[in-house]
């Protein structure tokens, strides 16, 4: 034994030192030098000073690239079974949508259940990525059945490409697909079996004709209840009826529908929820309903007639309707222009107030409604008729704006020339402007509407002052305001001056005229047709003027007295109002000319009540002082 192991230990120790001298002994490294240009040398530091490039992320979470659908169809239901298949690109859990608008019966993965959430009517798998995915979808719908027809949706999964295997009971040659396309079809033992190309996302109907359809219950006679609302439009050269036609089924199925049409009308359209088509005869229109299993239904049918115009009379029928074991209806009659309405009452047809009116029907009208009836009518009876009196009247003009009040500023300097404002507090429906005829010579250097400045046009008849902009509340009063310039006769040691506010063409309800002549100059009103302010106590007290009773009590004693007193009024110096103080100030630096208005005068206040097409107009004498 120790003979062996010495033996192990020198053939070990032999092989040892013979691999040892097969080994080439490597010299000792030297560091070397490699000769680049610095071109390649600059484009090296560059490359090692670039950021490492991030991995591009995915467009989308997941995909569904392909679905297979099998689909096999028996007497009363469709079930099929959906082969899905995908990827899920990004990391993490992901939803993947899978379906619309249906409910599933299963959804598994390899054997496992997948978790479902539900966003609105889609279906949607959380599946963890990335990494890709194999569904199977389990799902079931009911057969609709028709005379000669049955029918099922088939929902088709939202992915890239969507096939389809149906399998039909019987040998079914006519098998449509509302959307796709048919590939191939075959029969065999007994049953059809039809292969798609589907639209991805999109729910298709699949039909097709049975030869042997189930048992149908034999037909019950239609019994339906009717209600009409009847508009009735008198134009100045037509009459326009329009019935909303509200038909309830009690019993059977309403296939088609008879509506008597009055004699003298022509059918205009014809619209419904569930008209199919509809065929107009001599007095009658026959519909045809699309959806005849439908309890209720609701046409709108409108007619037309002509007449001489003016004043006229005329006996018009009523639509009605055939095949309904009651009918109510209500009529409501409107009217264009300004016109007097007879209507009497008739058999069966009972007058009511407009507010009774059905809702349906008052929304139909689009004028005031004149007059209201209520009727109803039994199976076999005369459809009711109407007899109308129409007297009309010619059209009057109405006032389109008017203005409460204007207020008159004018500011008087010693050279003749005159700064006016006037302000004029505005009722306004539909005129888009104001005529203003100025005093010869004069011009205007600004307008405000309604706190915002405006430009004016002008005109060869006069110039317009803007009344309407974007914005504006014009079913309230406003204000609108101008000023002009007028250069007028220098002041002499004594004369007359003449004044003349513009004519505009609108109706003003009082006008308020405040003249401010130089404190130099003694004046007084000697003609026109304003009136001098003083005899109603100042601006604003001419509307109380009615309200005020005095009584005075005059002896042979007061008569001197009240001479005095008026002699002494009559010396006192109106001061001025705020209007001229406000309008000094514009003059001073807001308004685009230079006028030396007088900052010291007497102020001379003159009223005129309902000033239509006129001119304001004062005449003052002066004298300097």
């Amino acid at each position: 034994m120790t003979m062996r192991i010495l033996f192990s230990t020198l053939l070990l120790s032999i092989v040892t030192q013979q691999v040892a001298a097969q080994t080439p002994v490597r010299p000792l490294e030297q560091p070397r030098s490699v000769t680049m240009t610095l071109a390649e040398y600059n484009r090296l530091l560059d490359l090692a000073a670039r950021a490492p490039v991030a991995a591009a992320a995915a467009p989308v979470a997941a995909v569904v690239s392909s679905a297979d659908l099998k689909v096999l169809v028996d007497r009363e239901s469709a079930r099929g079974v959906f082969t899905l298949a995908g990827q899920v690109l990004q990391s993490g859990i992901s939803r993947v949508p899978l379906i619309s608008g249906t409910t599933l019966v299963d959804a598994n993965a390899g054997g496992r259940p997948v978790p479902l959430v539900a966003d609105g009517q889609t279906l949607s798998a959380l599946i963890a990525g990335p990494a890709t995915f194999a569904l199977t979808l389990e799902w079931g719908g009911p057969l609709v059945f028709r005379p000669g027809r049955g029918s099922f949706v088939l929902p088709v999964p939202q992915a890239g490409a969507a096939r389809a295997t149906i399998d039909l009971p019987g040998e079914q040659a006519d098998v449509r697909l509302s959307a796709g396309l048919i590939t191939r079809r075959a029969v065999a033992n007994g049953r059809t079996i039809v292969e798609a190309t589907l639209d991805p996302g999109a729910a298709t109907e699949v039909w097709w004709s049975m030869r042997d359809s189930a048992p149908v219950a034999a037909a019950k006679d239609v019994r339906a209840l009717a209600e009409i609302m009847t508009l009735v439009t008198l134009d100045e050269a037509d009459v326009r009826m329009v019935a909303l036609i509200d038909v309830s089924v009690t019993q059977g199925e309403l296939r088609t529908l008879t509506i008597n049409v009055p004699r003298g009308y022509e059918l205009q359209s014809v619209s419904g929820n569930t008209l199919e088509e509809f065929a107009p005869l001599e007095h009658e229109v026959v519909l045809t309903v699309g959806n005849p299993a439908a309890r209720s239904h609701q046409f709108l049918i409108n007619l037309e007639r002509s007449h001489q115009g003016g004043t006229f009379n005329f006996e018009t029928g009523l639509v009605s309707l055939k095949e309904v074991q009651r009918e109510r209806g209500e009529i409501a009659i409107e009217g264009v222009g300004t016109m007097d309405l007879t209507a009497a009452e008739q058999p069966g047809v009972h007058r009511i107030d407009v507010r009774e009116l059905n809702t349906s029907l008052q929304a139909l009208a689009r004028l005031p409604i004149l007059s209201a009836f209520r009727y109803q009518r039994a199976i076999g009876s005369e459809p009711p008729a109407m007899q109308f009196g129409v007297k009309r009247f010619n059209d009057a003009g109405v006032l389109a704006a008017a203005a409460d009040k204007a207020t008159a500023t004018t500011l008087i300097t010693s050279e003749g020339r005159a700064l006016t404002e006037v302000q004029l507090l505005m009722r306004n429906r539909s005129q888009p402007f104001l005529k203003v005829e100025l005093p010869q010579g004069a011009t205007i250097v600004s307008v405000d509407l309604a706190g915002r400045s405006a430009k004016p046009a002008t005109g060869a008849d006069g110039t317009r002052i803007p009344l309407m902009r974007a914005g504006l509340d014009s079913s309230r009063p406003y204000t609108v305001s101008f000023v002009y310039v007028h250069a007028g006769t220098p002041f002499l040691k004594k004369g007359d001056i003449g004044m003349a506010l513009p004519k505009m063409d609108v109706p003003i309800g009082v006008v308020e005229w405040e003249l401010f002549v130089p404190e130099q100059y003694n004046a007084k009103a000697i003609d026109g047709n304003m009136i001098d302010a003083k005899r109603f106590g100042g601006f604003g007290a001419a509307d109380q003027l009615a309200m005020v009773q005095e009584t005075i009590t005059v002896t042979a004693g007061m008569a001197e007295e009240n001479k005095e007193n008026q002699k002494r009024r009559a010396a006192q110096i109106e001061p001025p109002s705020q209007n001229v103080v406000n309008l000094q100030a514009r003059a001073a630096g807001v308004l685009p000319i230079r006028v030396d208005v007088p900052r010291a005068g007497v102020s001379h206040q003159f009223i005129k009540p309902l000033v239509v097409g006129t001119e304001a107009t004062v005449t003052l004498r002066y004298k300097r002082r």
